[in-house]
């Protein structure tokens, strides 16, 4: 390998040095359980405040209303459930939408097996939610909207703003998980119009395991996953992971600090690779809102190509990227939201997510520029198409040979 470059930010992120640094003080020195009285756990408690104070205020919220999880899995547990079961005398309804993750969506359809009755809503070609289609569906037994605030796959930014006002106005809770979009574009609650939101960590160069739901104050929310000690003020049981949460609040605060000038870099950086990888490479389509979309997120579908082939030859020159989210790296399916965008199985069988990060650099793209267009030109010579393949992309129908729109 003559470079290596990580394009999969959305997956992870590397711890910061300064994060790592905040964190080994806690594992190291003061390591007491900041539920107790003494002077080690006084200073644990300290330093589990301080990280409070800095979420929220990346948030516009009140430190009261951040309880610390394990990451946004459980946060968007935690939030759905507990809006669910607290609000069951007022309805069972909940709306959410085709292209949520895993962590929400499975978590929507299991309530779907427990008597809830669930509306999942379609998305338009970009993956975007209508927020008329969202008012359709609302009825007088519904009790839960959950909106992501950007698709962690194409990278779409959702009208979450939009949708919280009609939220609002109709007295309904709304959750948006947040995930993908803390940290790298502004994520203020009162501004969004949500009751409940959802970050994770990881995706901020802060530590895996660690994550935290705002839950705005007032909201009717119990919470219904853990039984335990008081921790959280009752929120979330369990002995609080001091290291995590201090590296949390650090991730949190230099994500606030450098936000701006990051953003410009890596939309940058991401406009150059939608430009050339569009227009070097043939048959191959962004997938994603082409503007409303977060900066450091580049997605396409190439044709008659495996994104699992491409994936491997991207590793085999020191790239790493993925075909879709993490989460769902080990099946076989083609991406959930990608078909839900209205992409074919055998078209969503060849994505791939380029997702950037601070220390990603225009030297890196362009090595990758260097050597994508080989490797697709590689493996469609290879594909079980080779021959609709080779008149396809010469523009030529396999059917009867004479150069139009259709392919046979």
């Amino acid at each position: 390998m003559t470079r290596r470059v990580y394009f999969d930010h959305s997956a992870t992120t590397p711890v910061h040095p300064a994060v790592v640094e905040e964190m080994c003080r806690f594992l190291r020195d003061n390591y007491g359980n900041p539920t107790s009285l003494h002077s080690f756990g006084r200073q644990a408690r300290k330093a589990v405040e301080e990280a409070r104070e800095k979420v929220a205020a990346a948030l516009g919220a009140d430190p009261r209303e951040i309880v610390f999880t394990s990451g946004g899995t459980e946060a968007d547990n935690m939030a759905i459930h507990g809006v669910a079961y607290t609000n069951l005398n007022r309805g069972n309804h909940i709306i959410t939408s085709a292209v949520e993750h895993h962590a929400v969506l499975n978590t929507v359809k299991a309530l779907g097996k427990q008597g809830f009755t669930i509306t999942i809503l379609p998305v338009d070609k970009y993956g975007m939610v209508s927020v008329e289609d969202v008012a359709a569906a609302i009825t007088d037994k519904t009790i839960l909207i959950t909106i992501m605030h950007a698709n962690n796959e194409v990278g779409t930014i959702m009208p979450i703003r939009e949708i919280g006002r009609l939220a609002r106005e109709k007295g309904i809770l709304f959750h948006t998980d947040a995930v993908q979009s803390f940290g790298k574009i502004p994520v203020n609650v009162d501004e969004l119009n949500v009751d409940l939101l959802s970050i994770s960590g990881h995706k901020i160069y802060g530590p895996k395991g660690i994550g935290a739901l705002y839950i705005r104050k007032g909201s009717r929310w119990r919470q219904t996953l853990f039984h335990g000690g008081a921790q959280e003020k009752l929120r979330r049981a369990g002995t609080e992971n001091t290291p995590g949460i201090v590296g949390l609040g650090k991730a949190t605060e230099l994500a606030m600090q450098n936000m701006e000038a990051e953003a410009a870099h890596l939309t940058r950086l991401r406009d150059k690779l939608i430009r050339e990888v569009t227009g070097r490479i043939s048959h191959v389509s962004l997938t994603g809102h082409p503007v409303h979309r977060l900066p450091n997120h580049a997605s396409f579908c190439f044709e008659f190509v495996e994104g699992e082939s491409m994936l491997l030859s991207l590793d085999m020159q020191g790239i790493a990227a993925s075909s879709g989210s993490a989460c769902t790296s080990g099946s076989l399916e083609p991406s959930h939201v990608l078909l839900a965008m209205g992409i074919p199985h055998e078209v969503a069988h060849g994505s791939i997510r380029l997702t950037l990060g601070r220390d990603n650099t225009e030297e890196d793209v362009d090595y990758f520029l260097e050597v994508m267009p080989p490797i697709v030109e590689r493996l469609r010579a290879m594909s079980p198409l080779d021959q609709e393949t080779e008149f396809a992309l010469s523009g030529q129908c396999n059917g009867c040979r004479v150069s139009h729109s259709c392919r046979a």
